[in-house]
């Protein structure tokens, strides 16, 4: 095991509602999400001296440390690539927390993606650095969207694999019948069929509106300090077992297309690899993942990189219910990104918290760990948190 698990654990989670207009700044939302974990862990503002986020989140930490009454900071970061960015950040929480740079650090992503900005719809670019030039080999040629940019990617997974279009349903199916059961979802109530998967309205073939996921507002927060001092406040310690990021060879952003493997997801395969290694542990050894959903295709894709199934064995993996509650891996029992929220990424930490607790709405039994993805397509990262020893 590496020298960081076991050190830190998640002691307070936090979150704002989820809606498709919260009618608030985001800054508000942040602080919000920021405070109800602080108070999940039974701590006070003063408590907190770190905070880190994504690049991609517009509420400063210094923004966020005034409206919380955060005395000072010892430790703040941020990391980029959009979802890929989630399980990092408590990555370098963990890691501050375990070499004394901070005692305990708050993780937060708050955003209007529904109301304000919408990243799934296409923009002009102006950046003039590295990712801009990347952006303007297809942007010109009208490829501009993330729905786009998975669908190239889907289809040729299909080609190689004979997956379907009721492949990727499934995983839809499931992920909306978990929803259903959750309070907080945005379609508590609102389960679908394959059917239904089915006839929705085309996006970009192979990709149908049903295989997207919402888009959402909110915020949602984590906290991370030590787990000797986590024993010690109210709620059982999620231990931090593994955490790691990683990037694919000739890595680019959502369009991996020069890796020579147009079927895979390899920065996913570098993160599980990882965390295998750092933690001691096999996929056998968890009992639910939460796996980012933005877009079915890549949950199956992402099931193959991790070591639950071969290469083209995904689609059978998930037949008869194989990721649903009860089956041979639930994965995000709270309705993932697809069904709760899409607050990129941050309420799948937020739930995998829950399980390991046993206070999850969609509980899985006997939970000891639990594997938690970041965006795909995307550098990206992953955690494995555990319920204490």
């Amino acid at each position: 095991m590496s020298s960081l698990s076991g050190k830190a654990a998640i002691a307070g989670i936090g979150a704002t509602e989820f809606s498709k207009e919260s009618g608030r700044s985001e800054l508000r939302l942040a602080a919000e999400a920021c405070l109800a974990a602080i108070e999940d862990a039974g701590l006070t503002p003063a408590d907190v001296d770190g905070l880190v986020t994504y690049t991609a989140d517009a509420n400063s930490e210094i923004a966020v440390q005034r409206e919380l009454g955060i005395p000072a900071l010892r430790f703040f970061s941020r990391v980029d690539y959009g979802g890929g960015a989630a399980c990092g950040t408590v990555a370098h929480a963990a890691m501050a927390v375990a070499t004394g740079q901070a005692k305990a650090v708050l993780c937060y992503r708050a955003f209007n993606e529904r109301s304000g900005h919408r990243f799934g719809q296409a923009a002009p670019s102006a950046r003039a650095d590295a990712t801009g030039l990347e952006f303007s080999w297809h942007l010109p040629f009208g490829f501009a969207t993330p729905a786009a940019w998975v669908a190239m990617q889907a289809r040729r997974y299909m080609h190689d694999y004979g997956a379907t279009s009721e492949d990727f349903g499934r995983v839809a199916v499931a992920m909306r019948r978990h929803a259903a059961t959750n309070p907080a979802a945005w379609f508590h109530g609102r389960p679908i069929t394959l059917d239904e998967h089915q006839a929705s309205r085309w996006i970009v073939d192979p990709l149908h509106l049903l295989d997207c996921c919402q888009e959402s507002d909110g915020g949602v927060a984590v906290l991370v300090t030590s787990l000797d001092r986590a024993r010690d406040l109210p709620h059982r310690p999620a231990v931090i077992t593994a955490a790691a990021q990683g990037t694919g060879p000739d890595q680019m952003m959502m369009f991996g297309y020069y890796t020579g493997d147009l079927s895979a997801l390899p920065a996913m395969g570098t993160v599980g690899d990882a965390l295998w290694a750092q933690s001691g542990l096999t996929p056998d050894d968890v009992q639910t993942a939460i796996l980012y959903d933005h877009f079915t295709p890549f949950v199956l894709v992402q099931l193959e990189e991790l070591g639950f199934c071969g290469r083209g064995q995904a689609k059978d993996y998930i037949k008869d219910g194989g990721i649903e509650l009860g089956g041979r891996l639930p994965v995000n029992p709270n309705g993932g990104q697809l069904g709760e929220a899409y607050i990129h990424g941050m309420n799948g930490i937020a739930e995998a918290v829950r399980q390991v607790r046993g206070a999850a709405v969609n509980q899985v039994p006997d939970v000891r760990n639990v594997l938690v993805t970041a965006g795909t397509g995307v550098p990206t990262s992953g955690l494995v948190l555990s319920a204490p020893d």
